[in-house]
């Protein structure tokens, strides 16, 4: 199918015919007139080809025929070189030629031309001379290269070439060669060990390089996974190569398989100096050729008939396959990469096309003058199966060729032919084209006619062709001023290129004059009114066509409908898709074609235009032309180019997507709309590394001088606040000022915002500080008893210390990243004291009767742990290097802290086998804790073998029996076995549940059986781990587990027959005994972790049957017989199970009272019963347990929720609790009976207490609640002599305060399983009594806590300021069971519900731009850092301030933001109209500086309002409309309008001020056209063909237009101007005039004298005499406007008249 295309002619030369031919007809070998055989060939080339580089190349042009033409023709052995009917040279070769080819060779200037025979290789010089190489081998065929020749030998070219003469003899020419630069002297010692070895090569090879006349032909090598083999497949046939371009095209006739190669061939060498003599056969290269496989392809089962380099259109090399089978040109276009050093660069494959093609050949048409490197522009020329003769640039078809019909026989008889062929002249068909050199072709027609053509017309001096040459440069003339229009129309829509505008006004006007184009002239003289210029018309113009105008077609659109609007006013040019000289024009026309309603079919527009979309939902038109303009790179910078009143009306697409966008549009679409907050949330974390301005595609959608702007920074580190906050009064000395307490870095903007209007954090960090002595209140003269009264409270104090890191662990968690080229820094313990009465002496602690390592051991462990857990998860993983490089040389109790620490963030994920085991040989038992806990907290869930194997080793119980037995302490095999948990959490694993239900019932293979309740509880919760939350089916077959555990429990029911035996078959130990006394088991040791391994594997199962059997005793004499701490354990284990039955309510507490309990101690409260009736104390004891299990429950439910109801209900069971120990002024309902601790010993109540307090701060962790943080500090500041305060309860204090402000308020926890298993086992309801005791529970377990923490805090940043700021969020929580989807309001920062819950965050609020998160709750944990999925970014939302509101914190009750009276209290003062006073024009400036700097980060704004206040003094009333104008546009946020306003003003006022004074301000009439589509758009709005309101108030717009008006009524000579324009067509003749009625034609288009003329003779006949012509001239004239029909109306009665 022949594409829609222009035609042209080729211009026939002559006919072709061999000059060889005709040579030997001379010579006399051939008869005159009578055609050869054929048995002869020939090939035409470029003079510039043999041409030598010398000063004088165009000799060479002397020699050319009269198409510069030169002609090779070669019979038998016998070479003519010809150029038009002169003979240049002869060759004669001793053999019949077989392929001759011209070559250029490195260091030789001139051409050569290669004559391959039989077995020589003839070099020609130029000049004549002959070198001939001998060839050893069959070669098939030569090929040129830019540094030589390819020689191709044939398929038995391993074969050995008998030859007449030695190769001695062949190369004895014994002579200087002066012409290459080489003096060689051929000895007989030719036959040398490196000569042998490439004789051998080139013997071998398929393809030989000759790089010299004098060298041998080298081999050649292949790139092959970047090793070279050489070239040996000799069914590798070469078919083209390129002799400017080093690349080889072959065909393997084996594999069907066309390849392109790129050829290494290194530049010629010489590898030494002139006086050098080497023998010839000696190779002076030292690089081999080598090719490079860049293309390949399997496109036809022959090779392809021919092969040719071509330039796309765009100046990039394409190499061409013509497939004759296929008959399609393959089209392969490649890259070349000069960044490389190499002679060619980098050769790469682009992009491939086809064509359909019979022939094909390269030409030189379109630029035959440019070249692109060394390449001409090269063009196709195809002829295709329909005989239809096609030029191609690329892929792109521009023309087709004819042969000329015109010239007639005329044309025939001037080259002699008979007149049998001129008949049948009209009737001929292309059939071949050949020989092309240039934009010359040899045409080969139907009837055996071979004709040279020429693509490009030449000129002709013959009379006859005179009238053809006119009308062919009349046509041109026309096409030249439709193209130049069409530019003309799209650099009007520039407004920087107005200068360029006026001078192509210039010369189009001159095109269109002297084509008599007058309705053209009349349209530039109007844009330019003093581009008057007439000029002698070459042809009359009949049509007077319309000029297209874009503004036109603009304004129609706006008024009547893109599908109303006439196509013509778009140039034909612009409908094209890839004409990007028009592309400008292009991109406006299709965005008004979108928004105005045109319909879209793939990329083409009803309008006729092309566009590009963005992917995105739109919803509506102006949402489309906003991802059209990104998807055509259209941004703002590109809006602030065009006119004004044609960029209102896309800032209206833009202000309308502002509010609520779609959530699928790229980034670059919320730049462009003005929401740069969402864009960074939809790049997401890729932001933090590179920010939003240094993507190049979001730069273009942006602003400019937001491009430049840096963010305000505030402090952001402790140093940077005033040092009189952080440090209490107590504290003031200067001494302890600079000590580092491993907190310094948690004063950060977050924290500032959150927490920064008091000093609670100052506050928490003096109270978890341990790195300075505590004070101690002494008298002022101290005697001995006063010493032994502070060596007590040192020891009180010393309890309190060494608890600190805990809670400053929690505290920091997570809060700080270190360098990995520094050490990290641990905190002191200090246990010393200061006397402040004493000028803060310094006392000791003195520890004669206890070990002070002993003492701090575990202290040190814990803050080492402190000081890891500071440390934010990495991003990346952390170095191994570094974790080794902070191991210090002697293991140490702070080094094991900080390896559970890494463990915990899992950080030891980089940590190997070897490093591990390196730790182990250490010996160290805390370091080895430390690390085994680490390394499973690090693979947690993953069942490493490795670590697993690890882990089993520290379990006596798994070693086999002929095992040396293996001493190891029982905290290591606890913490061992609860790494097993921890590391096959979740898999229900068989093995591992029965090894560790083993475990629990089993004594520790220590010494101190102290801990063996410990070991137990450790093996239960790890059993709990690994079946966590499996219920029933984490047994399978193994149902008697259950039986199991609750005889572990105590319970005498057993459901099962079968029975387990307590020593499995695995069991193969027989150095361990069980815990039983004969066959009862130790219940007081196993119950605990029985219990809770229950909980834990039934976590959530709301399993009846587990709870039931979990019961509470409910007689008298059954609470007698268990422990109260038991009781407590089940009650949280049932409500564990029964999840979804905690209710934050007293009721439910209640309901967890046996009947007889709550009866029994509410009738001992009232003194009904008489205590001797049965055990009180026994009844309290379990009566205070239920309530703290229950209460402890209830915070595990509602961990990290702050839920109101949970945190009232604990706080009053806490106060009441406190109120039994000691009154207090706090007052609650009375929920608990009084006089608890008349029946409760103090240390029970104390327990109690503390563990409902560290529920209170599960709740609230993270929220730095002030009214429980006051209580942890009461609790803290208790001594013993108030109570039994020890190290468990100073602990429990410390941890409480740690979660309160979890992370410095940045996390909180999860209710995820693992995260309730890990909070249940951190707050394992049995504190130690001291720094060491790890009797009942592990002290390192309760650090576990970590593994439930989540960073919930989200903050929100201005985009434009990148400053953290508040901002009230809608948070939306999910429809649960108990409660319906939920709406609450947060203030930023601040903490999120759990993913589980939460469904949709919306920023709301008067002062930001809406942008709506919505979320899908998944029972998931929450995104971890860096998870690119994450909605938050890493709990950042950049949210947008919106223009003319402060931000909460200059304004947080909203008084300052009433933007209105502020404003126009500025623009209402006496000063701001010009006072006389001299001070008050400065205080007016300083207030509206203020104003705007403090409503609005937007720096045009800023910049505009100084300009407006301190530039502007004297002119009052432009000042006014200014201050009027930022209030617009402040209030409505719309900064970019005031580039229209300020415009529109002052282009109408200058035009009024000048014309007052007789001045023209300008000499152009384009303002009026860009005003015309300004009051187009504000129609529209009016009339509802745009939705939603315009942008610019239309009061304004509408003023100006009846000020426009205003002017032209006053002009006194503008009447008469317009009716002799009317009548005669001709311009006024002073200057100013001219320009007022350009204005006025363009301001009522009033259409050109002819067509008025015109449209009045057809109404003429129609309207009676008296009667209006207005309504037909509407009709006819529909564009004009009503003023300008009057007009016309008024002139035509004067007419009359």
């Amino acid at each position: 199918m022949v594409p829609a295309i222009g035609s042209r002619q080729l211009t026939v030369l002559r006919e072709f015919r061999p000059h060889g031919l005709a040579v030997e007809e001379a010579d006399g070998e051939g008869a005159p007139g009578a055609r050869p055989p054929q048995d002869y060939d020939y090939f035409l080339f470029d003079p510039a080809l043999a041409a030598s580089p010398g000063p004088n190349p165009g000799d060479w042009a002397s020699f050319s025929g009269a198409d510069g033409d030169h002609e090779l023709f070669i019979r038998g052995n016998q070479i003519i070189w010809s150029s038009g009917s002169r003979v240049h040279k002869r060759y004669v070769s001793p053999n019949t030629v077989i392929m001759a080819s011209w070559c250029r060779m490195d260091t030789i200037s001139d051409a050569l031309l290669c004559v391959l025979q039989v077995d020589t290789l003839s070099l020609y010089n130029v000049t004549g001379e002959v070198v001939s190489i001998p060839l050893p081998y069959a070669v098939s065929s030569i090929w040129p290269l830019p540094f030589g020749l390819l020689l191709q030998k044939s398929t038995d070219g391993g074969r050995m070439v008998s030859s007449s003469s030695s190769l001695l003899n062949a190369r004895d020419l014994n002579r200087p060669n002066k012409e290459y630069g080489l003096s060689y002297n051929v000895s007989c010692q030719a036959n040398t060990m490196e000569t042998d070895s490439k004789a051998n090569g080139a013997i071998i090879s398929s393809h030989l390089v000759l790089k010299h006349p004098l060298e041998e032909p080298q081999a050649t090598y292949f790139e092959e996974k970047e090793k070279l083999t050489m070239m040996k497949d000799f069914d590798e046939k070469t078919i083209w190569t390129s002799d400017t371009i080093p690349l080889m095209a072959s065909y393997h006739k084996g594999k069907f398989q066309h390849s392109v190669w790129q050829i290494d061939g290194a530049n010629y060498q010489e590898a030494m100096n002139e006086n050098t003599m080497l023998p010839v056969s000696c190779d002076i290269s030292s690089h081999k050729c080598t090719f490079r496989k860049i293309w390949q392809g399997k496109c036809s089962q022959s090779a392809a008939s021919k092969v040719f380099l071509a330039t796309d259109f765009d100046g990039l090399p394409i190499i061409c396959f013509l497939l004759h089978e296929q008959k399609i040109l393959l089209a392969v276009r490649i890259q070349v990469d000069d960044t490389t050093e190499e002679a060619f660069g980098d050769i790469k494959p682009h992009m491939s096309w086809n064509i359909p093609a019979f022939a094909a050949v390269p030409v030189v048409v379109t630029r035959p003058r440019v070249r692109v490197g060394t390449l001409p522009f090269t063009d196709v020329l195809v002829l295709s199966s329909d005989n239809d003769l096609l030029l191609y640039s690329g892929k792109q078809c521009l023309c087709r060729y004819t042969l000329p019909t015109e010239l007639g026989k005329g044309f025939f008889s001037n080259y002699g032919l008979n007149s049998e062929i001129s008949d049948t002249y009209s009737d001929l068909k292309i059939t071949s084209i050949a020989d092309a050199v240039e934009g010359r072709i040899n045409v080969t027609c139907n009837n055996g006619l071979m004709l040279r053509c020429s693509l490009r017309k030449n000129p002709s001096s013959s009379l006859d062709e005179h009238s053809t040459d006119v009308s062919f440069y009349i046509r041109f003339m026309r096409e030249t001023l439709e193209t130049l229009h069409a530019l003309y129309e799209n650099l009007k829509l520039n407004i920087l290129r107005k200068e360029d505008l006026g001078c192509l006004a210039t010369l189009l006007c001159m095109v269109a004059s002297s084509l008599g184009e007058h309705t053209y002239v009349d349209y530039y003289c109007r844009d330019f009114p003093l581009n008057l210029i007439e000029f002698p018309s070459l042809a009359s113009s009949t049509s007077l066509r319309t000029p297209p105008s874009l503004f036109r077609w603009f304004e129609y659109c706006l008024r009547h409908g893109c599908d109303s609007a006439k196509l013509e006013d778009i140039p034909t040019l612009m409908r094209k898709q890839k004409v990007s000289a028009l592309s400008w024009g292009r991109k406006v026309a299709s965005f008004y074609s979108l928004l105005l309603g045109a319909e879209r079919k793939g990329k083409k527009l009803s309008s006729g235009l092309y566009c590009e979309v963005a992917s995105g939902s739109a919803r509506n038109t102006e949402e489309l032309t906003v991802l059209a303009m990104v998807a055509e790179k259209f941004g703002r910078q590109q809006l602030d180019l065009l006119p004004v009143g044609v960029s209102l009306v896309l800032r209206h697409a833009l202000d309308k997507c502002r509010d609520s966008p779609p959530d699928d549009w790229p980034a670059t679409a919320y730049v462009l709309v003005g929401r740069e907050d969402l864009a960074m949330a939809k790049m997401g974390s890729a932001r933090k590394d590179n920010g939003l301005w240094n993507n190049d595609s979001l730069t273009l959608m942006s602003v400019p001088y937001m491009l430049h702007l840096q963010p305000v920074t505030i402090p952001t580190t402790a140093s940077d606040i005033p040092i009189s906050e952080v440090l209490n009064s107590e504290d003031s000395d200067s001494v302890y000022k600079s000590i580092e307490d491993g907190m310094e870095h948690i004063f950060t903007s977050t924290t500032q915002l959150r927490f920064g209007h008091d000093l609670r954090l100052n506050e928490v960090r003096r109270l978890l500080c341990s790195a300075r002595p505590v004070a101690i209140q002494t008298p002022t003269n101290p005697s001995v008893s006063d010493q032994d009264l502070q060596q007590q409270q040192l020891w009180n104090f010393a309890q309190r210390t060494t608890a600190l890191p805990f809670g400053r662990g929690a505290f920091t968690l997570a809060t700080t990243y270190t360098l990995l080229t520094e050490v990290l820094v641990f905190p002191k313990l200090v246990l010393a004291g200061r006397l402040p009465a004493q000028q803060n002496a310094t006392v000791n602690l003195d520890l004669s009767n206890r070990s002070v390592s002993e003492f701090k051991s575990w202290a040190e462990f814990h803050n080492g742990v402190a000081a890891g857990l500071r440390l934010a998860p990495f991003q990346e993983k952390m170095l191994r290097t570094w974790i080794q490089y902070n191991r210090p040389s002697e293991p140490n109790f702070t080094h094991a802290g900080l390896l559970l620490a890494f463990g915990l963030h899992e950080h030891l994920r980089v940590l190997t086998m070897t490093d591990a085991y390196r730790y182990l040989s250490q010996e160290h038992d805390i370091t080895t804790l430390g690390l085994l806990l680490g390394l499973a907290a690090s693979h947690r869930g993953t069942m490493d073998p490795a670590i697993s194997k690890m882990l089993y080793f520290h379990v006596p119980s798994r070693h086999p029996s002929s095992t040396p037995e293996l001493e190891l302490p029982t905290l290591l095999q606890s913490a061992a076995v609860m790494g097993i948990g921890l590391l096959y959490e979740s898999s229900a694993h068989a093995l591992t549940m029965k090894i560790l239900l083993g475990e629990i019932g089993r004594r520790s293979g220590g010494d101190n059986v102290l801990e063996r309740e410990g070991y137990a509880v450790a093996a239960g919760s790890a059993l709990g781990f690994v079946a966590l939350g499996h219920g029933s089916d984490a047994f399978g077959f193994m149902d008697t587990f259950l039986d199991r555990l609750f005889e572990y429990i105590g319970s005498k029911e057993v459901y099962h027959e079968k029975h387990l035996n307590a020593t499995t078959a695995d069991d193969q130990s027989g150095n361990t005994g069980q815990m039983m006394d004969g066959a009862q088991i130790n219940v007081d040791v196993t119950a605990p972790g029985a219990i809770i391994a229950l909980a834990l594997i039934f976590l959530k199962t709301e399993s009846e049957e587990i709870a039931a059997r979990l019961s509470i005793p409910n007689t008298f004499f059954d609470l007698q017989y268990v422990r109260p701490d038991f009781v407590m354990l089940r009650i949280i284990a049932r409500n564990l199970i029964l999840w979804s039955r905690i209710q934050p309510t007293k009721e439910w507490i209640d309901s967890q009272i046996p009947k007889t309990v709550k009866s029994g101690v509410s009738n001992m409260s009232e003194g009904a019963i008489d205590s001797d009736e049965f055990d009180a104390e026994a009844l309290f004891q379990a009566y205070v347990n239920i309530v703290t299990g229950a209460c402890i429950a209830l915070g595990l439910k509602y961990a990290g929720s702050r839920n109101g109801d949970a945190q009232e209900l604990l706080y009053a069971y806490t106060v009441h609790f406190l109120n039994e120990i000691k009154h207090i002024p706090v007052r609650t309902a009375s929920i608990l009976p009084k006089g608890l601790l008349q029946y409760v010993d103090r240390g029970t109540l104390e327990l109690c207490l503390h563990l409902i307090v560290l529920s209170l701060s599960l709740v609230m962790a993270g929220s730095g609640n002030l009214q429980i943080f006051r209580l942890l500090r009461y609790l803290r500041g208790r001594m013993s002599a108030e109570g039994q305060v020890n190290y468990g309860l100073q602990m429990a204090v410390s941890l409480a305060i740690g979660f309160l402000f979890l992370g410095g308020g940045t996390h909180t926890f999860s209710t995820q399983n693992s995260g309730i298993a890990a909070l249940l086992i951190s707050l394992y309801p049995r504190l130690p009594t001291g720094p060491n005791d790890n009797r009942c529970h592990l002290q390192a377990f309760r650090h576990l806590y970590v593994i439930a923490t989540e960073p919930r805090l989200v903050q929100t940043v201005d985009v434009d300021t990148e400053l953290p700021v508040y901002c009230p969020l809608e948070v939306t929580v999910a429809e649960t069971e108990y409660y319906d989807e939920t709406n609450y309001c947060e203030v930023t920062p601040c903490l999120l519900p759990e993913r589980s819950v939460l469904k949709s965050i919306r920023v709301c609020g008067p002062r930001y731009w809406p942008q709506v998160i919505k979320l899908t709750p998944e029972d998931k944990p929450w995104w971890r850092s860096g998870d690119k999925t994450d909605p938050f970014n890493g709990g950042v939302l950049y949210i947008k301030r919106k223009v003319g509101s402060c931000s909460y914190s200059d304004d947080p009750i909203g008084c300052q933001s009433l933007i209105s009276r502020a404003m126009h209290e500025v623009c209402d003062m006496p000063s701001a109209r010009c006072s006389n006073k001299p001070n008050s024009t400065n205080h007016s400036s300083n207030r509206i500086d203020q104003l705007v700097s403090t409503y609005s980060a937007n720096p045009s704004l800023i910049a505009f309002a100084k300009l407006c206040s301190k530039s502007w003094k004297n002119r009052c009333n432009f000042r006014e409309f200014c201050s009027q104008v930022l209030y617009e546009c402040m209030s409505k946020d719309r900064p970019s309008l005031l580039q229209v306003y300020i415009s529109f003003y002052t282009t109408i006022e200058s035009m009024w001020e000048h014309l007052k004074i007789g001045h023209c301000p300008f000499y152009d009439s384009l303002f009026l056209p860009n005003f015309k589509v300004a009051l187009a758009y504000n129609e529209a709005v009016i009339d509802g063909r745009i939705t939603d309101g315009g942008i610019i108030q239309s009061m304004f717009l509408e003023s100006l237009m009846k000020r426009v008006g205003d002017i032209f009524a006053e002009l006194p000579n503008l009447k008469d101007n317009l009716h002799h324009y009317l009548t005669t067509g001709r311009w006024p003749d002073v200057q100013n005039d001219v320009v007022i009625l350009s204005w006025y034609l363009q301001w009522y288009s009033i259409p050109p004298p002819h067509v008025v003329a015109s449209a009045v003779e057809k109404i003429r006949p129609r309207v009676p005499a008296g009667v209006s012509m207005l309504p037909l001239l509407r009709l006819l004239l529909p564009t004009t406007h009503l003023g300008g029909l009057m007009e016309i109306e008024k002139f035509q009665t004067t007419m009359k008249a």
